[in-house]
């Protein structure tokens, strides 16, 4: 098996802003104002496609892509071969990204993190981090009981989950203490505020979901994408929008208040 993927000659890779990444941490950059920005660093790509998948043969239109490095030893037999067959390196991850471009693609070619730009509003999809077994308080964001009047040891408790006679059991999904985290999470409208194309870098405004060197899913946005001002713009304007508005006659403000 090559070291890298062999591209497809004489087809050019659909842009397809989809990608699989791994989360790197946490950190903050300056903009050209000199604010302060919160942002995540994603290590994104390249993704190999390792099969096409087509409406006639699989009911719906789709490509499976490889991403990650590990050793050939630890990935099954059918796995291998079919890297084999794409002519793509052995990758830790696979997935499937669902797509109407899906019949451009042809196994072997790569996604890149250049496809994305600065500005674009993307979708994260992770796993939660884990953490272990939570009381209700902070598993359902419980408000808790009162901490006078007599209550002695029912301050962080559920409190009651169902009456005796009727129904005479508790419902399904009943909020309870347990398992908390670990859970597919999607974080939408992320804003692109750094391509580093040389070093594979992509970050992100804000946090997104999983550990460090989870992995990560991202597509583009499937809200409608508002650009975000700058917050000394965003002040500028609310301040000469209210100082244009048009002051009421004090006989139009008796008039209304009657």
């Amino acid at each position: 098996m090559t070291d890298a993927a062999v591209e497809p000659e004489n087809k050019v890779v659909p842009a397809l802003k989809a990608i699989l990444g791994q989360k790197v941490g946490m950190t903050q950059i300056f903009d050209a104002a000199g604010n302060i920005i919160p942002v995540t660093v994603i290590v994104a790509g390249p993704c190999h496609v390792a099969q096409v998948l087509s409406t006639q043969s699989h009911g719906y239109e789709a490509i499976q892509v490889a991403f990650g490095d590990v050793r050939e030893k630890n990935i099954s037999k059918p796995r291998q071969g079919m890297f084999k067959k794409a002519s793509i390196p052995a990758a830790r991850w696979f997935r499937e990204l669902r797509t109407p471009l899906a019949p451009q693609f042809q196994a072997g070619q790569s996604l890149r993190v250049d496809s994305f730009a600065v500005g674009d509003y993307v979708d994260v999809c992770g796993f939660s981090k884990g953490k272990g077994f939570a009381g209700a308080m902070k598993r359902h964001n419980f408000g808790g009981g009162p901490s006078t009047h007599g209550q002695s040891d029912r301050q962080r408790a559920p409190g009651s989950s169902g009456s005796n006679t009727y129904p005479g059991r508790v419902f399904k999904g009943k909020k309870f203490p347990g398992h908390f985290g670990v859970e597919r999470t999607t974080v939408q409208h992320l804003e692109v505020v750094r391509v580093v194309p040389e070093q594979n870098l992509l970050l992100l405004r804000g946090g997104v979901p999983g550990t460090k060197e989870s992995l990560l899913t991202i597509q583009e946005t499937v809200k409608r994408i508002k650009h975000r001002l700058a917050p000394h713009v965003e002040h500028k304007k609310a301040k000469a929008a209210k100082k244009d508005a048009p002051k009421a006659a004090p006989a139009a403000k008796a008039k209304a208040a009657k």
